[in-house]
């Protein structure tokens, strides 16, 4: 099935004014995020009532995710922790893992943290940089793979035997299986041809990701092999998407009108001095979410 002949879902507005939105979460109720450009943390309900909850570290390329005992992780230059008097403080020592700066993390169902980095990379120049660093539930930080072209979201399976990741650069979804020690192994491709950021798995074991890369501004729910099932035309690049809600059938998707025509500096001044483009929208999901974030 081509994205062209799947089914096309609606998407309607439930909070704006944002820089650009990532790394959702449906967390006690509400969905949270990061706010890039703004240094918050922001959690909004179905309503759309939203609260900044905590305050971010600057600029963008950082993510959120919970531990099992509820404490609040935090990327960017390393990984932190939010302590409850609002303060980040270092949760681990990733200068083992030999890149500047992470952006992705997903924590699975055993406590083991993955963190992604090396982001910065020309497709044309050599290697991927990209890795998967692993802080696992004992505290000890290796990296678990390498050559990522550009990492991006992640997503294990509620069994947490697979972990996927999506290449941005590469245009695919990339599958690892999940060892006891939490190390990965049999990379393959999960789904190829589509503009995969950040990423969320729902109950029949699809993908929610973008489809078609930036320039078609859509959002497919894809089945492992790269049949697209669903999809939802967002009006913007979208960079991350969440199921949620009461049942688990809300689809999340943060979305900015980021321009690939543009350079990267351009479009950050662009969105931080406003208007602010950026958005959380919602549309009905055939499946509830599942497994990790």
């Amino acid at each position: 099935m081509s994205p062209q002949d799947s089914s096309l879902l609606e998407a309607k507005p439930l909070l704006t004014g944002l820089v650009i939105g990532e790394s959702p979460r449906w967390h006690e109720g509400r969905l949270w995020f990061a706010n890039w450009g703004a240094e918050e943390i922001v959690a909004v309900d179905l309503r759309g009532n939203a609260e900044v909850v905590a305050k971010g570290p600057p600029g963008l390329g950082w993510s959120i995710d919970w531990l099992p005992d509820g404490r609040l992780l935090v990327t960017g230059e390393g990984l932190k922790r939010l302590e409850p008097d609002g303060s980040l403080v270092a949760h681990a020592d990733l200068s083992a893992l030999g890149v500047d700066g992470f952006n992705e993390i997903v924590v699975d169902g055993r406590g083991n943290v993955y963190v992604n980095g090396g982001v910065t990379f020309k497709p044309d120049e050599g290697e991927a940089p990209g890795i998967i660093g692993l802080v696992a539930a004992d505290g000890s930080v290796r990296r678990v793979a390498d050559a990522i072209a550009f990492p991006n979201g992640m997503a294990v399976t509620p069994d947490n035997s697979t972990l996927i990741i999506a290449e941005s650069f590469a245009g695919r979804l990339t599958a690892f299986d999940i060892a006891d020690d939490g190390s990965l192994s049999n990379r393959r491709v999960w789904a190829d041809g589509v503009g995969p950021d950040g990423i969320c798995i729902d109950a029949e074991s699809a993908i929610w990701t973008g489809v078609g890369g930036f320039g078609d501004n859509l959002v497919g729910r894809v089945r492992d092999g790269g049949e697209v099932l669903e999809q939802v035309h967002v009006g913007m690049p979208c960079f991350a998407c969440m199921l949620g809600g009461e049942d688990g059938r809300t689809l999340f998707m943060l979305a900015a009108d980021w321009r690939m025509s543009e350079g990267f500096a351009d479009n950050i001044a662009r969105l931080t001095q406003g208007p602010r483009t950026g958005q959380v929208l919602s549309a009905p999901a055939p499946a509830p979410g599942a497994g990790w974030p």
